[in-house]
């Protein structure tokens, strides 16, 4: 039998639908994992580290909203551009680590959460401003949906953990990691422009792929980060003390 026009063009029409169903449906579990977070985490009086990505997108929203109808006095400390450009969207009070170095609490997404709560983050870049902040704050409260929670990191998350690097040492830190821990490391490369991505910090990014899941990750994290020319690394290794993914459902999980 042979499909007329008109029927390729429904299937079509129907294949749409259901991605765009799927993809509302992510960003409400999103937006949920993030106001509950908000709304349990943050008090009028705090210092608030902002993190990047699209979840964190909700978070400030929601802070936005309590602010407004709670009269919430908070001060806000951009972990990235995006981040502070929240800020300022939102007319939030926008503050820094020189003069508010110590935080509250840092809500922030991830890449890819393990049943320890060891963490991925830096698909979006901003890996060293991210740990930077993280590490300032009483508590780093993670948001995400559900696709982001893993028993071990790898599972899901194959874009690779990010490795923040200064850029005339990537060839050699590159050649040093294959022949520590094996894998797949790649150089990251920018989509709009010939060339290698730029963090906000002038450096590049190395993306570790098809690596072991079974290694010790303070160990690795501890190791990587003593090879020269290496400025950070985007596992966040007993950091977080709570994570919350939102569900298909609509509920939200908790993790801790």
């Amino acid at each position: 039998m042979i499909c007329s026009a008109s029927c390729r063009l429904s299937r079509n029409i129907g294949r749409r639908d259901i991605i765009l169903r799927a993809m509302s449906t992510l960003e409400q579990s999103k937006k949920n994992a993030a106001y509950e977070a908000v709304d349990n985490h943050i008090k009028s009086g705090y210092v608030v580290g902002i993190g990047s990505g699209s979840t964190v997108i909700y978070a400030v929203e929601r802070l936005a909203q309590r602010v407004l109808n709670e009269n919430l006095n908070v001060r806000c400390v951009p972990t990235s551009f995006q981040a502070r450009e929240l800020i300022i969207k939102y007319k939030l009070n926008l503050t820094d680590l020189d003069i508010d170095y110590k935080l509250d609490v840092c809500i922030d997404g991830a890449d890819e959460v393990d049943e320890s709560l060891n963490l991925i983050k830096g698909g979006g870049g901003c890996l060293l401003q991210e740990k930077i902040v993280a590490s300032c704050a009483d508590e780093l409260i993670i948001i995400a949906d559900h696709t982001k929670n893993s028993s071990q990191l790898g599972d899901q998350y194959r874009k690779g953990i990010p490795i923040e690097v200064v850029p005339m040492a990537y060839v050699p830190v590159k050649n040093r990691l294959e022949s520590l821990y094996g894998g797949k490391i790649e150089l990251r490369l920018a989509k709009m422009k010939a060339g290698p991505v730029v963090t906000d910090n002038g450096n590049f990014i190395l993306d570790w792929k098809e690596f072991d899941q079974n290694l010790n990750w303070n160990e690795v994290s501890t190791k990587i980060s003593s090879i020269p020319g290496v400025v950070e690394i985007g596992l966040f290794v007993q950091m977080a003390k709570k994570a919350y993914f939102g569900m298909t459902d609509g509920t939200v999980k908790v993790q801790e």
